[in-house]
């Protein structure tokens, strides 16, 4: 299965934070899955850190040897992903969970997340 995991999601496996789930935490250490963040996770890491809203140990550097250790692949952004997220309805204005939709979708993809807004979109999702 390829799995796209929301930003949050993501941090929580890394930090080993509780609120990741029972359902969530095997399908991300299982090697049978392709597992992928997107980069738009990356650029929205790196705002919230330069902002100080979120404290990163080692800086943006570290937050890409933490995804490669976590054996994750970087997802890109493509034109088709753009074109995907131009025709997704308004349910949720965030540009970057927008854009994971979109990602997700295209791609086949399930999106393992906790935002309950992702429900209003046609994405199989896997709640965390």
């Amino acid at each position: 299965m390829k799995l796209l995991v929301d930003t949050h999601v993501f941090l929580w496996f890394i930090l080993d934070d509780p609120r990741i789930t029972t359902t969530a935490r095997p399908l991300l250490v299982d090697p049978d899955h392709e597992r992928f963040l997107s980069l738009a996770s990356v650029w929205e890491v790196a705002i919230k850190h330069g902002l100080g809203k979120l404290q990163l140990t080692d800086g943006i550097k570290g937050f890409f040897r933490d995804i490669e250790q976590a054996n994750f692949e970087l997802l890109d952004i493509k034109p088709g992903h753009i074109m995907d997220l131009a025709s997704l309805p308004l349910h949720h204005r965030d540009p970057f969970d927008r854009i994971l939709i979109a990602q997700a979708k295209h791609e086949g993809m399930h999106l393992l997340t906790s935002d309950p807004q992702f429900g209003s979109y046609a994405v199989p999702l896997i709640k965390t």
